[in-house]
């Protein structure tokens, strides 16, 4: 599987979405001054986060997966070239490389999450709606886990940080193509696993 910097250091476009890329004036004032890279920091923090704590399930690892995700971008942002792809799917292959590692040093130091409910509701919150909205995701992430890992990541990043289905076949360094039929599984998988 080649990399997508890998294709634009050899000359050839990465596959990427069609059309334009929103994050392109941003992307170029961070090239020419670091400190403009706080736009896209601020753009995509909270995402970036999101998608590691979906896969990670810990706060922590989650913060440091997104930290290393940034640090990485903001290191790489004068190599990055829009050739066939967009920043967007640039920075969330950083997080998918990122977040794979982060699984391989936490297989390597067998740490023990916290059990469920460690966290302790504000005074003030409804019992009974946290209850209906814990049980609902509860059962929505244990679908998702019950997924192959292909198809788990399509569900992610196409749906929860809402990537095209080119910026998610960059990702996972597929065809827009697979990543259609990966899609369609998946969602086949998850109506059949949630009652329909």
């Amino acid at each position: 599987m080649s990399e997508p910097g890998a294709a634009r250091a050899a000359g050839r476009p990465a596959r990427g979405a069609a059309g334009g890329d929103s994050d392109l004036a941003a992307v170029r004032a961070a090239q020419r001054t670091r400190g403009e890279f706080a736009v896209l920091y601020r753009r995509y923090l909270d995402r970036v986060y999101a998608y590691a704590f979906y896969q990670l399930r810990d706060h922590h690892d989650a913060e440091d997966a997104t930290e290393r995700t940034f640090m990485q971008a903001l290191r790489g942002i004068r190599s990055f070239d829009d050739r066939g792809s967009t920043f967007r799917a640039w920075l969330f292959t950083i997080a998918h490389h990122t977040i794979a590692n982060a699984h391989r040093r936490r297989a390597r130091s067998r740490t023990v999450a916290m059990p469920d409910g460690f966290d302790r509701p504000a005074p003030d919150a409804d019992p009974a709606a946290m209850v209906g909205r814990a049980e609902e995701l509860r059962r929505v992430m244990e679908a998702l886990d019950e997924l192959s890992d292909e198809r788990r990541q399509v569900v992610l990043l196409r749906f929860v940080e809402g990537l095209s289905s080119a910026e998610t076949a960059e990702v996972l360094g597929r065809s827009p193509g697979a990543v259609r039929v990966l899609q369609h599984r998946a969602l086949r998988d998850l109506s059949r696993r949630l009652g329909g």
